[in-house]
């Protein structure tokens, strides 16, 4: 009988032998002495079919074997199990790295490639408008650019306590990097000409950098403790202006419950990243009109530093969380660039190429002190 285990007795020469048939998925074979002839029982004495049981059908013929067989494992096989079970462990945090040391160098590439297209284009400015307009691009643009990675932080926040799927999170930035090119453009030219027509308004220009580095020296929060959004009034505003459905679909904005149409977390997360960029730009944009009153180099200096934002984000997000002393760099340079407003204001103009150089070497000085200076021990 195929599919089960039998039993077969065959009578040869007087003497009956008791043949255990094993089990073959193809086909069920019994092989018969070449000298005997298989005779079959009466039914009355037929053996009933054997229950798959391995001490009953190992009896007779495994007598030095204990009834109660037990399959164990030796020691050097477990012993191999886990040493299989360790490498291949070993072998995927392997992959693991090798993943994130590829993704890293590849955001690393893209970084370099905006930071050449600044140069080039400052050196194009250096060529056509001249050394000192040049020296206001590339100071303004390592302002901005220290200010956008001081601000990418942030969204790293925002992205981390809304739980913002990793793969939507470039398409929420792309979104957020044209939508803050446009509202940069606004807000520069319409401070442009409230400079040229009230010239006192440097004044609360200055007066809002000087209040945002103090904000940024004295209102630092413990190494490892990230900020809890709930009671933020950006947050709190979006909520109260924006139903959400409860979870995300895909990478879409909005979707369809109960027959309505409410927006997705997704929504929330961009409004509440675009509301914060154009917070950002309330100091950003006076600290380089604290350095040209040229609409044409603050907007360009803006714009280098924001399209690299995508890029910059993955940068920093795998590479340069460790910068921690990099919001109070870039805190001195706010307040240096509120001072100078003021200075400017009262007469005394200080050089674009002293500010170029304190803006460089007070943000390399935080991006020094970050990197050599040893993390303090945690109390546990």
């Amino acid at each position: 009988m195929q599919g089960r285990a039998s039993m077969s007795h065959l009578s040869c020469s007087g003497r009956t032998h008791s043949f255990s048939i094993r089990r073959n998925t193809s086909s069920h074979v019994v092989f018969q002495h070449k000298n005997c002839k298989s005779q079959r029982l009466p039914s009355a004495r037929r053996v009933k079919p054997v229950q798959a049981s391995f001490s009953a059908a190992s009896h007779g013929s495994l007598d030095s074997v204990d009834d109660d067989v037990d399959f164990k494992i030796d020691d050097d096989l477990k012993a191999q199990i886990e040493k299989m079970s360790f490498q291949r462990r070993e072998e995927n945090t392997l992959e693991q790295i090798e993943a994130t040391t590829s993704e890293t160098e590849s955001k690393g590439e893209w970084v370099a490639a905006f930071v050449g297209a600044a140069l080039l284009f400052g050196v194009g400015i250096w060529q056509t408008l001249g050394a000192e307009k040049a020296e206001e691009f590339f100071a303004g643009y390592l302002l901005e650019q220290s200010l956008s990675v001081d601000n990418l932080f942030v969204f790293i926040l925002v992205f981390r306590y809304f739980r913002a799927p990793k793969a939507d999170q470039d398409k929420v930035l792309s979104y957020g990097i044209w939508t803050a090119a446009a509202l940069r453009l606004v807000m520069i030219l319409l401070g442009s000409e409230l400079i040229e027509s009230w010239k006192p308004v440097l004044l609360l220009f200055a007066g809002i950098l000087l209040f945002s580095s103090f904000k940024l020296l004295t209102g630092g929060k413990d190494d490892g403790e990230e900020e809890d959004l709930s009671d933020n009034g950006v947050v709190k505003l979006c909520r109260r202006l924006i139903p959400v459905s409860d979870s995300y679909k895909g990478d879409s904005f909005f979707t369809v419950e109960n027959g309505k149409r409410v927006a997705t977390p997704l929504l929330l997360v961009l409004a509440v990243v675009e509301l914060s960029d154009v917070v950002f730009a309330v100091d950003s944009i006076p600290a380089v009109f604290g350095i040209t009153h040229d609409p044409f180099i603050v907007y360009s200096s803006n714009m280098f530093a924001i399209l690299s934002l995508r890029a910059l984000y993955g940068f920093v997000n795998t590479i340069m969380s460790e910068l921690r002393y990099l919001d109070k760099a870039v805190a001195l340079v706010l307040g240096f660039i509120g001072a100078k407003m003021l200075a400017d204001f009262g007469g005394y103009h200080v050089p674009t190429t002293a500010s170029l150089g304190v803006v460089m070497t007070t943000l390399a000085g935080g991006v020094a002190a970050s990197l050599w200076l040893p993390v303090k021990a945690d109390s546990s």
